[in-house]
């Protein structure tokens, strides 16, 4: 190679490194309203749930009551508080949501997902391990639709030989 081509290389990945940096200085800036809150939209089935994150001391309100009376199964309460527990955040963050749609089950994701969205937006450098866990992914799985001449989706009418 000769001298000049070298240079130019050497000049491109110095551009190269430049730009690398800021894009992740913009990329981690928290993103937080006037009242220090961040929002965030988490879907799960057909569960919307829409999510505000403050600094607090780890109260949950959906649609406005307590975690434990509107999510009286506990396994639904654990899958709401796996990000906080994923990221060491138990009880430092109050999350005020509304969700609508779906079951109680999709409700729950729903909330999951939002939440990590949130923590994500609130302290960018909590996205390696909600990324690593999938909480940061939206679960596109939903009901299949019911075709004609079928029971359900997929389940056919009982068949009479006679």
């Amino acid at each position: 190679m000769s001298e000049v081509s070298l240079q130019n290389l050497k000049a491109e990945m110095k551009a190269m490194e430049s730009k690398k940096t800021v894009t992740e200085t913009v990329k981690k800036t928290p993103k937080k309203d006037k009242l220090g809150r961040s929002y965030a939209t988490g879907k799960r089935k057909n569960a919307v749930a829409r999510v505000w994150l403050s600094m607090g001391k780890g109260n949950i309100t959906v649609n406005g009551k307590d975690l434990e009376t509107y999510f009286p199964r506990p396994v639904l309460r654990m899958i709401i508080n796996q990000p906080f527990g994923i990221t060491n955040r138990v009880g430092q963050f109050d999350v005020n949501c509304t969700v609508s749609g779906g079951g109680l089950s999709g409700q729950a994701g729903a909330l999951r997902h939002g939440i990590s969205k949130c923590l994500d937006l609130f302290e960018p450098e909590l996205r390696a391990a909600l990324k690593k866990a999938g909480f940061l992914t939206r679960d596109s799985r939903v009901v299949e639709r019911k075709k004609y001449g079928k029971a359900k989706a997929r389940r056919s009418f009982q068949f009479s030989k006679r």
